[in-house]
């Protein structure tokens, strides 16, 4: 053999002939660095304004921001909240939607005006001293300066939307339009002026909102208090004599009674000098007990009685210190409610009779014998029950105003006047010691102790918060509305359950459930505050009048316009301004007539009227001011869903929302709460540095928002391993596509049948995904689609069809039409994750058709024709795969013994019935397997096939298949080496051969 002619037993390198996928996308994403420049390039094509231009005449669809505060960097919670809301938006606007969101934020409120007066503490400054607009303006700078940060930190999470021009609460437009909002109660009846005990701040000095408490454990003192009984018989009058005594029910009272006390049990000493009645429960068993024996140190005597709920006596006289006692009799009802006691307090020397009045004792639903006495000393001033039970008897002038804004007792009331139940830091005052002091001192007193309990703080000041009785403004939800005329109902309340009942979609369910159980039973809404950064009410009242008198209220329509143009342009500054009563008043009333009210609105107020000044007053809004959606976190049960209700059915009589879809809290890998103090947060921006934020944004979909999520270390790495999957899937299909054009489409009918399954599935995954983001199922739509990535397409799609797409002749039907399927793949999966994935599948969508104007997030999700779906089809393909896991176990099974490397080497023998394998083409089926050769049989499945349990009429026999590698494609066939080239099969000859 000369030197230059060729080995022929040295087989050709074939690769160069194969169409392997050929792709610059990375397999490494490196999100961190890279969707910077992605956000960049969004905002320099201007993409959410195009989006508004193109989707021109298309059906608004508006999910409606809950206002976050403006007043620090963002947690998980924020995190999870705006990736949610976005993928709604987006996912509708690529529906077909034209889908609007404007961001907010509530600017007003304590936790920004706690962080000014925090300033000038740390300087030695009284916030009082301060003109009030200076004060407001650093509060506004100061939300200002939070919302550029916060603006920033969202849009990095790859939020979309009109971030150039959100909606802010402190908007001049938005204080006119929450004063006329206000105007309107003031107009229509509902606002009026009561007094009733509220959560007080003492650090803050200012009522706040159930929504603003939060409960932490907390010690309180406990006492055991006796309320001698001074006769039977409840007195007329609070302010009777001691000595006063009506003779025939005294006569009447039973002797031992005479000589009894009843005992209560608090744990808030300080409110026992506001006592003013003992509430009972006629449904508990009470007795009388006799004190036989006691220990030295007791506050107790023997023979003393004591009246007491008989689940509790032994544990009462227990903590008294009482050795030995007995049951004397049973006490009725009757003879409980038939009772006057005297005040512990009562003919105190030095208290000049502050005390000396009568004490009825009265039944109440809300005692129990779970803990106490089954008795409650009840003073309607400081809680919310007793202040019910003196409302419903008519007795409110027996309230009592003894306790002041910083938790302090009042000039007026004796021994304990200037001292605070809790100091300005939220520490313990010296009231309850003092009170408890007293009490010892004046023999009321049988035991003390000491307790840790939930107790309610408020969230800003984290200090413990009391019940106050103050005056304060309410819109009662329970009276007609204006002239009562409306649809959905009369009152307030009335409307807001029908609301919620027949106008309202809820996402959970449950949460149906607990807005209407809070409305259900709410009191009426407490709309004003003691401070100074916010809207203030307002409204005037006449010099001079009481609450009660029907011109207590300036109800004046001139004056309300002015008030609105003037906060129009300047602000509600305009309302602190010098003359500002003058400037409003004059010319149209006398302005020494009337005072101006100066509190503030309830912050929950400015946002339950954002769908006003956003929905009904923006372009952008909607037609009839109403949202498609408000979605937030399930804590806006009480917050921000509960107060937008209230305020809209207030003013427009309904609603402001068509949904209410809620999320849950965040919680760390343990399902602990997260808590600074504990060390277990996770903030937003760790995340994006470390992994980027479509890791993030790929956590919220995999979790169920609707309950609790967990996030952390473990979890987020699990999250990126999907992503790496699921990015490889997308690898594929880019490298694949690389040579496809669309006029070597090949249509549906001229198909191979696995194509065509293909093609069911999709049609089938694109109604699921698109019910699912209608439904606001993110988890359930993108585990539709992880699956149909992984399993469908990458371990059984792909894995049949690279022998054709790197083998097959460039022009073979079964090539064309495999790359046509990988075309629809590729439009379906990039549009079905686009809402998920914002920055990956714009990588994606780029690295097919670069551009300047090019972007995934200015396509729809594609239609998908009906006539795809085949169930005929995918009935026959179910029996195929079942077959297929079979032969894929025992070829696994047989790798594993080291029989045969790849499946290539194997041509398994395949035993079916007659009626499986009828439906079984045995060349088709070989490839569907990635055999080289596959025999069907009807035999009966001999002993050591292999089987799979749920496919038990199926047996595998795995035989090496006959005749030799081909070089090219891998198979073992007889014809290898039998053709022209060297070293390949038929199909790789012809193939080279073009």
């Amino acid at each position: 053999m000369s030197s230059d002619t060729p080995d022929q037993t040295v087989a050709p390198d074939y690769k160069s002939t194969l169409n392997l996928p050929q792709t610059d996308f990375p397999m490494r994403a490196g999100l961190p660095k890279r969707e910077p420049e992605w956000l960049a390039r969004w905002e320099r094509i201007g993409i959410y304004d195009r989006l508004r231009a193109s989707a021109a005449g298309r059906p608004p669809f508006v999910l409606h921001d809950g206002p976050p505060y403006a007043n620090g960097h963002l947690h998980i919670g924020h995190a999870l909240n705006k990736t949610i809301k976005d993928m709604i938006v987006r996912s509708h606007q690529m529906m077909g939607h034209d889908a609007r969101y404007v961001p907010g934020w509530d600017c007003h409120g304590l936790p920004i005006e706690w962080k000014i007066e925090e300033k000038y503490r740390a300087k030695g400054r009284d916030k009082d001293e301060v003109p009030i607009n200076d004060f407001r303006r650093e509060c506004r700078e100061f939300a200002a300066g939070w919302i550029d940060v916060q603006r920033e930190e969202f849009k990095r999470l790859g939020v979309t939307g009109a971030w150039d021009r959100p909606y802010l609460t402190m908007d001049f437009h938005a204080e006119r339009v929450i004063a006329e909002e206000f105007q309107k109660f003031l107009m229509n009846g509902t606002l009026y002026q009561g007094s009733k005990p509220v959560m007080w701040s003492p650090v803050e000095k200012t009522a706040l909102a159930e929504a603003e408490v939060e409960y932490h454990e907390h010690q309180s003192h406990t006492i055991w208090v006796p309320f001698s009984v001074r006769r039977g018989g409840h007195a007329v009058m609070p302010d009777d004599e001691v000595t006063d005594f009506d003779g025939a029910n005294q006569a009447a009272l039973a002797e031992d009674l005479k000589a009894a006390r009843i005992v209560i049990w608090t744990t808030t000493p300080w409110t026992i000098p506001s006592n003013r009645a003992i509430a009972f429960n006629p449904a508990i068993d009470y007795g009388l007990y006799r004190v036989n024996a006691t220990q030295d140190e007791s506050w107790t005597a023997v023979g003393d009685l004591y009246v007491l709920a008989d689940a509790l006596a032994a544990g009462v006289l227990e903590q008294a210190r009482v050795t030995a006692h007995e049951r004397v009799r049973g006490v009725t009802p009757d003879e409980l409610g038939g009772l006057t006691c005297a005040h512990p307090f009562a003919g105190i020397d030095g208290a000049d009779g502050f005390w000396d009045y009568d004490v009825p004792v009265i039944d109440g639903d809300h005692v129990t014998d779970d803990a106490g006495t089954g008795f409650v000393h009840t003073a309607p001033s400081h809680g919310a029950d007793d202040f019910d039970c003196f409302v419903k008897r008519g007795w409110l002038d027996r309230m009592t105003y003894n306790v002041g804004e910083e938790s302090e007792f009042l000039p007026h009331v004796p021994f304990f006047a200037g001292l605070s139940v809790f100091d300005r830091k939220g520490k313990e005052g010296k009231a309850n010691r003092a009170v408890i002091d007293k009490l010892v001192a004046a023999g009321g007193l049988i035991a003390r102790g000491r307790l840790k309990h939930s107790y309610p703080h408020s969230w800003r000041s984290k200090a413990p918060v009391i019940f106050r009785n103050t005056p304060q403004w309410f819109a009662a939800i329970d009276k007609p509305v204006g002239d009562g005329q409306d649809e959905h109902g009369t009152t307030i309340r009335q409307r807001a359950l029908t609301s919620i009942d027949k106008l309202v979609t809820w996402t959970p369910r449950s949460g149906r459930n607990r807005l209407h159980s809070m409305i259900e039973a709410r009191p009426d809404w407490v709309l004003s505050r003691q401070r100074a950064w916010g809207v203030p009410l307002t409204c005037f009242t006449k010099a001079g009048a009481q609450p009660t008198d029907p011109d207590f209220l300036l109800r004046n329509a001139e004056v309300n316009a002015r008030i609105c143009a003037a906060f129009e342009a300047e602000g509600a500054d305009a309302w602190y301004a010098d003359g500002a009563k003058q400037r409003f008043l004059e010319g149209i009333v006398d302005p020494d007539a009337y005072e101006q009210v100066f509190d503030i609105l309830d912050v929950w107020f400015d946002s339950g009227s954002t769908h006003a000044f956003v929905l009904r007053d923006r372009e952008d809004g909607t037609p009839d001011g109403i949202a498609d959606v408000y979605m937030e976190g399930t804590d806006q049960h009480r917050g921000w869903f509960h107060s937008s209700m209230l305020q809209a059915c207030g003013t427009m009589g309904r609603a402001p929302y068509r949904n209410v879809v809620t999320h849950g809290f965040t919680l760390d890998e343990k399902g602990n709460k997260m808590s600074k103090s504990l060390g277990n947060t996770i903030a937003p921006e760790d995340i994006v540095k470390q992994y980027g934020a479509d890791i993030l944004r790929l956590w919220v979909a995999q979790a169920d928002y609707t309950a609790d999520q967990r996030i952390g270390p473990e979890i987020l790495k699990g999250t990126a391993d999907s992503y790496r999957r699921l990015r490889n899937t997308l690898r594929f299909m880019l490298g694949s596509l690389g040579d496809y054009r669309p006029e070597i489409a090949v249509a549906r009918d001229d198909m191979p049948e696995l194509e065509r399954y293909m093609l069911h599935l999709v049609e089938q995954l694109d109604r699921q995904v698109k019910a699912g983001y209608a439904a606001f199922d993110f988890q359930g739509v993108f585990q539709k689609v992880f699956q149909f990535a992984t399993i469908d397409l990458s371990a059984l799609y792909f894995d049949i069809r690279k022998d054709a797409l790197y083998c097959d002749g460039i022009d073979s039907l079964e090539r064309r039409a495999a790359l046509t399927v990988l075309d629809i793949l590729f439009h379906r999966l990039t549009g079905w994750l686009a809402p998920i994935l914002v920055f990956t599948m714009e990588e994606v969508w780029l690295e097919r058709f670069p551009g300047e104007d090019s972007s995934v997030h200015l396509q729809d999700m594609p239609d998908t024709p009906g006539d795809w779906h085949d169930p005929v089809l995918a009935e026959r393909t179910a029996t195929h795969r079942a077959v297929r896991r079979v032969v894929t176990g025992a070829l696994e099974k047989e790798r594993q013994a080291k029989t045969i490397g790849a499946s290539l080497e194997a041509a398994p023998v395949v035993y079916l019935t007659a009626d499986a394998a009828a439906k079984i083409d045995a060349g088709k089926f070989a490839t569907l397997c990635i055999v080289s050769d596959l025999v069907v049989s009807t035999d009966p499945i001999p002993e050591g096939a292999f089987t799979l349990p749920d496919v038990p009429e199926v047996g595998v026999v795995v035989r090496r298949a006959e005749g030799a590698k081909c070089d090219r494609c891998w198979k073992v066939l007889p014809d290898v080496g039998t053709h022209s080239r060297p070293g390949v099969c038929a199909r790789c000859d012809d193939v080279l051969g073009q």
